[in-house]
Parts: C-alpha cells; sequence; structure tokens
C-alpha cells in the first residue's frame, strides 16, 4: 500500500476529439450513431467497441455531475440552475434510447460470452438496463431528475437569526450543543417553524414525485416503484424480506442501546425531561466540541489524519485540494447535505458538505473522504461501468474510514478529554443511525406501496413508525407538528428514492471492518484497499469477502456486532 499513488491521471480519449465538450444533442448524436452501426466482427473488436463507450460514456457523465456540482454550490444562480436542467431535459432523453440500443447491440453479440470473469457483474447490470427500459418512461425520468433538485433549492433558501444575525440550517444546529438550554429551545424551535414554512410546498413536491415514479413503475410493468426500484439499485444479492428482517433485527437489539444512550444523556444533563433540543447538548461549564473552525483548517487537518492511516490516504485530499475539488463550508443559497461525486474521467473525484465547526463536520468529512479514496482506488479499472459500485460497498468504504480515523483525532482534539469526548459520540452516533435507517426505509416501502394515499394518510404513517422505532425517552409533548414533518429533512427521500437501507447495511459492515482494524490494523486496511480497488467487478458477497467481513444484517449478526460497540463505547466511558 506504501507504493500507491495518489497522482490520477485524467483519461486519454481516443474515440472522442481531446477537445470535445458536451454542449447540445446534436453534437453528440453522431458518437452514438457510430457506435450503434460498428460492425463487430470478432471479440476484440467488442472489446475495444466497450472501451470506446465507456469513453463516451465517461465524458457525459462526468459533464452531467458537473452541472449538478455547481448548482448545489450556488442554488441562487439561475444560469447554473437553467444548465442542469437543459442536460436533462434536452439531452439525457435523447440519449437514452440509444443507452438501450446499445445494451441491446453488446448483449446480442456472440462475442459477449467471450468476455472475461471481471465482466460478469457488468453484463448482469446491462440485462438489468434492457428489462427495465420503456420508451415511455424516458421523458418521466427527465422531469423527475429535474423536480427532484427543487428540494435543494427551497432548503437552500432557509435561514434563521440568532443573536441579530442570520445563519443557515445547518450553521445554527451548533446552537442546540451549547450549555445554554434556553438558546438550544430557542433555536429548535425557529429552525422546526423555519422549515415548517415550507411544509406544504415540500409536501406537494413529494406527492409529484411519488405520483411520476408510480408511473414509472407501472409502464415497466411493475406492481409498485419499490419492486422496480429495487430492480434498477441492482439489488441482485437481497430481497424486500431481508430489509423487513433488518428493521425487526434493529428494533430488537439496537433500540435497547440507543435507549441506554438517551437515558445516559439525561442524566449527564441532570434533566427530569429530555427534549429533543437537549439531545446534542453539552451540561454547564462543557463547551461543545469544536474540532476545527475554517474550511481550510478541516481539510487540513483531515490529511494529516488520513497521512496517519497511510501516505496514499493523505494524498487523495491533498490532490483535491490542489485542484479545487473541496466546498466545504454552509453558506446562504447552498444546497443542503454532503456528498462525494465521483468524476469518471478526470477520475479525482469532487467533495460537497456544509461544515459549520461542529464534531458532525469532522465525521461528514472523514466519511466523504472515504468516498474519495473509494474513487482514487476504481479510477484505473477498464471500463467507467466498472466503477459503478453498488451503494452497499460504497458506504462500507466511508463508514470505516470514520472508524479508522478515530485513533488519529487527536490532530483534531489536543485536549484528552475533548478527544474521549469525540470517540464516545462518533460510537454513539454509529449506534444510533440505525433506527433512523430503519425509520426512513420502512417509511419508503409504505410510501411506494400506497401511491395514491394523501397528505394526512403520508403524516399518519410517518408518525406511525417513528414512534415503532423510538425508545420513549425524549419527551415531544407540543411539538407534535414539528415531529410529524421530520421526514422532510431527509433528502434521499426527494432525491435518491430507497438510497437508505445501504447506510444500514453498509454500517454493519464498517463496524466489521473496525473489529478487524483492532485486531490487525495493517490487515483491515490491505483488505480495505484490496475490496475498494475491484469496484463493481465482483458481487457485494465478493467484495465484502475480500474486504474481510461478512455481507451479513440477519439479527444475530447484528446482535453481534451491537454488542461488539457497546463494549468500547463502555471502555471509553
Amino acid at each position: 500500500m506504501n507504493t500507491m499513488n495518489a497522482n490520477i491521471e485524467k483519461l486519454l480519449r481516443r474515440f472522442l476529439p481531446e477537445d470535445f465538450t458536451v454542449t447540445t444533442w446534436d453534437a453528440l448524436q453522431p458518437y452514438f450513431e457510430a457506435l450503434q452501426q460498428r460492425p463487430l466482427n470478432s471479440a476484440q473488436d467488442l472489446e475495444q467497441w466497450l472501451k470506446d463507450l465507456s469513453e463516451l460514456d465517461a465524458v457525459v457523465s462526468e459533464d452531467a455531475a458537473w452541472r449538478q456540482i455547481r448548482m448545489t454550490c450556488d442554488t441562487a444562480n439561475k444560469a447554473l440552475e437553467d444548465a442542469f436542467t437543459y442536460f436533462f431535459m434536452e439531452i439525457q432523453p435523447k440519449l437514452q434510447p440509444y443507452a438501450d440500443a446499445l445494451n441491446r447491440k453488446l448483449l446480442d453479440s456472440s462475442f459477449a460470452k467471450e468476455l472475461g470473469v471481471d465482466y460478469a457483474t457488468y453484463l448482469r447490470s446491462v440485462r438489468k438496463q434492457v428489462k427495465l427500459f420503456r420508451e415511455e418512461n424516458v421523458p418521466l425520468q427527465a422531469e423527475l431528475s429535474v423536480m427532484a433538485q427543487q428540494y435543494g433549492v427551497i432548503n437552500g433558501k432557509m435561514t434563521i437569526e440568532v443573536n441579530g444575525k442570520e445563519y443557515t440550517l445547518q450553521q445554527a444546529a451548533k446552537f442546540l450543543e451549547s450549555s445554554d438550554r434556553t438558546l438550544r429551545e430557542e433555536v429548535y424551535r425557529k429552525t422546526s417553524e423555519r422549515r415548517l414554512q415550507d411544509r406544504d410546498t415540500l409536501d406537494q413536491l413529494y406527492t409529484s414525485l411519488v405520483t411520476k415514479r408510480d408511473q414509472v413503475a407501472r409502464n415497466a410493468g411493475f406492481a409498485n416503484y419499490r419492486d422496480y426500484k429495487f430492480e434498477d439499485l441492482g439489488r441482485f444479492d437481497y430481497t424486500k424480506e431481508d430489509c423487513f428482517q433488518f428493521h425487526a433485527a434493529v428494533k430488537e437489539h439496537i433500540l435497547p442501546l440507543v435507549k441506554d444512550i438517551l437515558q445516559r444523556q439525561q442524566q449527564k444533563l441532570q434533566l427530569d425531561v429530555l427534549r429533543p433540543w437537549d439531545t446534542e447538548a453539552e451540561p454547564a461549564g462543557t463547551k461543545p466540541l469544536e474540532p476545527f473552525h475554517t474550511g481550510e483548517e478541516l481539510v487540513n487537518k483531515a490529511i494529516d489524519t488520513f497521512d496517519q492511516l497511510g501516505p496514499f490516504f493523505g494524498n487523495c485530499l491533498r490532490v483535491m485540494q490542489q485542484m479545487g475539488r473541496l466546498d466545504l463550508e454552509s453558506r446562504i443559497g447552498k444546497a443542503p447535505g454532503g456528498y462525494n461525486c465521483p468524476l469518471a474521467e478526470t477520475g479525482v473525484p469532487f467533495i460537497f458538505m456544509n461544515a459549520a465547526g461542529q464534531m458532525r463536520d469532522l465525521t461528514t468529512m472523514v466519511h466523504e473522504g472515504g468516498h474519495a479514496v473509494h474513487s482514487f482506488l476504481s479510477h484505473n479499472l477498464a471500463l467507467s461501468a466498472f466503477k459503478e459500485y453498488p451503494m452497499e460497498i460504497a458506504e462500507v468504504a466511508s463508514m470505516s474510514m470514520e472508524l479508522f480515523t478515530m485513533d488519529h483525532w487527536d490532530i483534531f482534539f489536543s485536549d484528552k478529554e475533548e478527544l474521549r469526548r469525540a470517540r464516545r459520540q462518533q460510537l454513539e452516533r454509529a449506534i444510533s443511525i440505525f433506527p433512523w435507517i430503519a425509520t426512513i426505509d420502512k417509511f419508503q416501502h409504505w410510501i411506494y406501496e400506497h401511491p395514491q394515499h394523501t397528505v394526512a394518510e403520508r403524516t399518519a404513517a410517518w408518525v406511525g413508525i417513528l414512534d415503532e422505532f423510538s425508545p420513549n425517552v425524549v419527551d415531544w409533548s407540543g411539538l407534535e407538528t414539528y415531529r410529524a414533518i421530520n421526514w422532510q429533512r431527509q433528502l434521499h427521500l426527494f432525491e435518491v428514492p430507497f438510497y437508505y437501507i445501504e447506510y444500514g447495511i453498509a454500517q454493519l459492515g464498517a463496524i466489521a471492518m473496525w473489529k478487524q482494524y483492532k485486531e490487525n490494523k495493517q490487515q483491515a486496511l490491505d483488505n480495505y484497499v484490496k475490496a475498494l480497488s475491484l469496484g463493481n467487478t465482483k458481487t457485494l458477497p465478493e467484495l465484502y469477502k475480500a474486504a474481510g467481513i461478512r455481507f451479513d444484517f440477519s439479527p444475530a449478526y447484528v446482535k453481534e456486532l451491537a454488542d461488539f460497540v457497546k463494549k468500547e463505547m463502555d471502555a471509553i466511558a
């Protein structure tokens, strides 16, 4: 691993001109036509054809990615929004029929069976795409892409005033860690009231998204969008029944630990009643953790932390910093959330987040940094499609990095007590996230099993599912209206439907990776690199096996890993 190089190079073009940029469909169409008409008379012809198709895919996907990146960095810029909308309304719909035709050309080739073993998962994915493609869904999917981005536009405008100063909701969240309970309640209520202002707008947006998504599923011959999306996401290695088993395991084995964590928080604050604005607070005389103050400080400390794991990891972030592939600090007009966006042609990804100096921002930085490392490790695979790895392994890459780096968080915290608190918080978060994942996932199953639901029915379903995965420690009396719209905070529901159970599956994988790391650090890191370097050339069970862990989310395995984390938390406390 010490010989690995993070200075990856932009892919050389052999099919497209070096100066070609995506502008209009008319300029792009001839290259798709050429691939569609090219004769394939040998296995060598097919492999070259695949390489040329991969090059075209990389150029087009990177262009689309940059349009989205620029728009999320500045949601108030109409020109950037128009550029994004143009691609998804004018180029993508015309491209999709060609993509389907090229998929069919590949599958029809008699030489496809001569492709190597690394092509097996790719060909499985291509067969899935052909099965799902419907001409009538092309305009619907274009509309859905544009509509989903409205969530970020709406949220990017949300601000509140605290002590005479305007803050984004991400920035204002830091006040919820204050020891001043009056201030915490004020900020919580202001934030909730601000979200309430857009409740109807987001309800209407979500209803429209659900209706169109249901139509896409029915056009493709599915009973509901859930069943369609399981196929679309390539969930070849688990079923909806496995998800239900995960929900049950969380209730049985995780919820009691979350209850203990909340009760410990209540005792720490010496409160008779724990309210929503108390769950992240510190007691009087204890300052909230401040691991950094600026975006520059955050990335520099993250680089130093990654260096401690190995020079390659730190160099990945250095290259991104040098290339301007980071936008870290929260500001008005910026979309919410955080992501690492792979860029298929240049190879060096982009990290977007909304840092406000909090502990959670440190976690987000190393999390997205783990995704970035995955992008670097898979860049040299032969085809762009090989780099489109399943999210269930992508999130292992990011969540494992959160846990691996804890050994070196003294770079962020020179005070030993602050370092202890930071590590304890991280482990509490690793456990506490499971009920929320189960809640969001089960909610989505209900949504798409009942696509004709009313807003009132949706709200009732949400509250019922939320109650199911809540340990009944926090007192919500008088705040029921705020609690009823908490689902609107989760951008995945709007932008990437059904992408959430992956976090739960991967968190189990990350805990298993950390357990391995505690036993043999170098072996765990070597396995981590080995698995991520495979991209999408193996199945999920094979990728997990390469990482030295099991692809398993049965109740027994959930209990085993939860017990391990509890033991580690008790040792820190």
